[in-house]
């Protein structure tokens, strides 16, 4: 099972990337470009340039888990940095949230395609 906890330090990839990539190119991405360790107990976002799709890298301790999200309509709220030539930004585990579950970052609202079933 996989869960996390309210420490858990969450990087977004601001640029978009190639959502074919899996363990071994997004690990690449985030030595590389992110210049951080996957093993640091992080977890690692990354979308495509539409926003549509996301995918999460994590290590639990014991192996790499690789999330992956296909939203069926509207796109994901990804956030941007003041500094232009940053290529992460940390989030708190509370927007990690918000943003799978469809709220918008600036202002704290559903996007307009996010209806949840009651």
């Amino acid at each position: 099972m996989l869960s996390f906890s309210g420490s858990l330090r969450v990087f977004v990839a601001l640029e978009p990337c190639d959502m074919r990539k899996g363990f071994s190119g997004l690990e690449a991405l985030v030595t590389q470009r992110l210049k951080e360790s996957v093993r640091g107990g992080a977890l690692f976002l990354f979308t495509n340039k539409r926003r549509t799709r996301l995918k999460a890298l994590y290590f639990d301790g014991t192996g790499l888990w690789l999330l992956n999200k296909r939203l069926e309509v509207g796109r994901f709220s990804w956030p941007v940095s003041t500094d232009p030539t940053a290529v992460k930004l940390r989030l708190r585990p509370e927007a990690f949230a918000l943003l799978c579950d469809g709220v918008q970052m600036q202002g704290a609202k559903f996007l307009p395609w996010y209806e949840r079933e009651p």
